[in-house]
């Protein structure tokens, strides 16, 4: 009888397909756990899994399919900035618990050279992965263009330009910064200016670009001595921080584009004998441990960092599963938290 078991023999993947009424590849989407099933028939056939009894053979299915069951997480940074920035921290966590109930193994790989970028790109090129999760993309970054290159499935954290070719999960950086200005801007500052990430990655650029359309929206001057480029990093908020002083000493608020880089700029003002909030007011962005634990504690804009990581994970495993010729690409909302640095 077609989709009963066989006496004596294991249940095959056309046997669990026949009896939930369905396609042998839809029996394995739901089986790898790809989210392009409804819900109506993955239970039809994880009903029909568990009636026949059905066990994956892994090693059979990955040999079959020419599967690894291994993702790359791909970071071009080095120890020191994976281990100081919460927003590191949170993507790994929200990739790890989303393939927590899945077979794939997690890969976590640095690029600090050209020798290990090299190497890395020799062994995406033999297929030894399934999968790249990307984080930390600059502009000229040439890993995405080779992973488009040998067919690689890639999802980026963030983008490298506005029309960006790979899939990727980013946050709506320029509502972000721009409502962080428009705060600083409610809240009676007049000369307010803003302590950039590299401007190589477009996330940065975007943070730059809400910071200027908050302030063209009310009425103010551009002043690029109001601007200071840095480079994500607690030090690199301590130096811009102390050019902006020099160079503009009548600033009365300042928007940092990391909480990392606040942290620097508020040790810089505690130095200099300004007083946050009453002499300069002081925003970041993402939200992290580091804001709440700032003293005053910091306004910042929440990205979902961690729901990031899920859905780069998410998004993957789609790939992975069946590639979609329109390219996934996913933005989520940013929400502003008040604190008294503000």
């Amino acid at each position: 009888m077609t989709g009963t078991r066989r006496s004596g023999g294991r249940p095959t993947l056309e046997q669990v397909a026949a009896r939930a009424g369905v396609g042998r590849g839809t029996v394995s989407r739901v089986i790898n756990g790809s989210p392009r099933v409804s819900e109506r028939t993955r239970e039809a056939v994880e009903r029909a899994v568990a009636e026949l009894g059905y066990v994956p053979n892994r090693a059979a299915r990955a040999l079959a399919a020419n599967r690894t069951d291994a993702i790359a997480l791909v970071i071009p940074e080095t120890e020191t900035r994976l281990f100081a920035e919460p927003y590191f921290s949170d993507i790994i966590r929200g990739i790890s618990t989303e393939l927590a109930d899945t077979e794939m193994q997690l890969l976590l790989t640095l690029i600090r050279t050209p020798k290990e970028r090299h190497r890395l790109a020799q062994f995406l090129g033999a297929h030894r992965v399934d999968g790249v999760l990307l984080v930390s993309v600059h502009a000229d970054d040439p890993l995405p263009d080779l992973l488009e290159e040998i067919e690689m499935p890639a999802v980026l954290s963030g983008r490298r330009a506005a029309g960006e070719s790979v899939p990727y999960v980013d946050s709506d950086n320029v509502g972000g910064a721009s409502a962080a200005v428009e705060h600083l801007i409610g809240r009676g500052r007049r000369s307010v200016a803003t302590i950039t990430g590299p401007l190589d990655m477009y996330v940065a650029q975007c943070r730059l670009d809400g910071y200027r359309q908050a302030l063209a929206v009310a009425g103010h001057e551009p002043d690029e001595g109001l601007v200071e480029p840095a480079d994500f990093t607690e030090e690199g908020g301590r130096r811009a921080m102390a050019r902006l002083l020099e160079r503009r000493p009548e600033l009365d608020a300042v928007f940092c584009a990391s909480d990392v880089m606040a942290a620097g700029a508020r040790q810089v003002l505690r130095e200099q004998g300004r007083r946050v909030p009453e002499d300069v007011a002081l925003v970041g962005f993402d939200d992290s441990a580091v804001a709440r634990h700032m003293d005053p504690g910091l306004t910042s804009v929440r990205q979902p960092t961690e729901e990031m990581g899920r859905m780069m994970a998410r998004v993957l495993l789609a790939e992975i599963g069946e590639r979609d010729p329109d390219r996934p690409q996913v933005v989520l909302t940013t929400e502003l938290i008040r604190r008294a640095s503000s």
